[in-house]
């Protein structure tokens, strides 16, 4: 890049390959849905569902009926959000797939996703409550509380949720829970069992949701149950839990940035704020036009590494707000301009996000959804 001096690669090609073989671990019939909260995670909403809405994969053929209420398999693709701003935001950016809200939405903002054709998540009573007082309500899923004891509805709550959405007349478009610990077999089939309990009360009561989804990455890993679709997030964008790790997915994200400084400084010499580390010996070093600010976190001070010219180069002192020194002795060639990896490939070397985050005892997640979502997404 001539233009900027730290930027992020999406790859393409492993993006939709990721899918693809999301989709086919998935099976025949079952929706997918593309999971784009959080910037995507990190890898940038609008560039990520913009590629993936383009090329708008068709769905596998939907099995036979088996019961009564069962639904032959919607849209081919869904992408799900956190928040209502993110969906009118792919909404203005001319994607017209479903859309589902995993997050409140707040009752003054439940107008705006039904003109946007935007399906919002209910909840609690609440939300019913606010659901029922509009003319014109946005399609919604119910978010059932089976074991996760985070958001929804429990199981004790059956009886008055049939009450309430018949008070209001009201009918769940789908409904949906998530797994707390899906590689668990005993926590995950107990969550299973609770789930269809509780659709099962909601059948009797002529209320059934026409779809029904529970399984994120590690269900589809973990052979969990389907349903009628499956929500993939982390594992679409080539990342999977330890217990998960297989070489089916590709890391989509490359995050680089440029050398901005090349100097030398001799052996006992502190450097960076609160001279935290004194220079082991005559040393060249290289100042990257990227801090804290930008997501390289400052717990990466003095341990973490980037790569130059296929070489890793250790991070010295404290990263600061927006630069960070590296120890760049052992490449010479290394000058003011060159490209640095801070997350993927270069030559040989590999730094993941994972390994970035055990360094700093966080997660992937914490790592990738930390990247400043200001920095320049390109795709590919």
């Amino acid at each position: 890049m001539q233009d900027v001096r730290t930027w992020i690669e999406i790859d393409s090609r492993a993006l939709r390959h990721n899918v693809a073989e999301f989709r086919k671990r998935a099976g025949r019939g079952v929706a997918f849905m593309a999971v784009v909260k959080s910037n995507a995670y990190g890898h940038g909403l609008v560039p990520v569902a913009s590629l993936l809405a383009r090329g708008n994969p068709k769905s596998p053929p939907a099995p036979r009926l088996r019961r009564a209420g069962e639904i032959r398999n919607p849209k081919p693709l869904w992408f799900g959000v956190d928040s209502i701003v993110e969906a009118l935001r792919l909404r203005r950016e001319g994607i017209k797939n479903p859309i589902l809200v995993f997050g409140y939405t707040l009752p003054a903002a439940l107008r705006e996703a039904q003109a946007a054709g935007v399906t919002v998540t209910i909840s609690h009573f609440e939300g019913l409550e606010a659901l029922g007082k509009l003319k014109r309500r946005p399609a919604f899923h119910l978010k059932l509380d089976t074991g996760m004891h985070r958001q929804g509805f429990q199981e004790a709550d059956m009886p008055r949720l049939i009450t309430a959405l018949r008070t209001h007349a009201l009918i769940p478009d789908g409904a949906y829970s998530h797994f707390a610990y899906p590689e668990h077999v005993r926590v995950a089939e107990r969550q299973e069992r609770s789930f269809e309990r509780c659709i099962a009360s909601l059948a009797r009561a002529g209320l059934r949701p026409k779809l029904l989804h529970l399984s994120a990455t590690g269900g589809v890993c973990e052979g969990r149950k389907r349903y009628h679709m499956v929500r993939v997030g982390f594992g679409m964008y080539g990342y999977l839990r330890r217990r998960f790790r297989r070489p089916f997915v590709r890391p989509v994200l490359t995050w680089k940035a440029i050398v901005g400084e090349v100097k030398q400084i001799k052996k006992g010499e502190p450097i960076g704020y609160d001279l935290t580390e004194r220079m082991q010996r005559d040393s060249a070093v290289a100042i990257l036009p990227i801090g804290y600010w930008h997501g390289f976190d400052r717990g990466l001070s003095s341990v973490g590494e980037v790569l130059i010219h296929g070489r890793r180069a250790k991070v010295l002192g404290l990263v600061s707000m927006d630069m960070t020194a590296v120890d760049i002795t052992a490449i010479p060639k290394a000058r003011i301009g060159d490209e640095v990896v801070l997350i993927g490939h270069q030559g040989r070397e590999f730094i993941g996000a994972d390994e970035m985050a055990e360094k700093i005892g966080t997660t992937a997640y914490e790592t990738l959804t930390r990247i400043n979502p200001l920095i320049r997404r390109v795709v590919v």
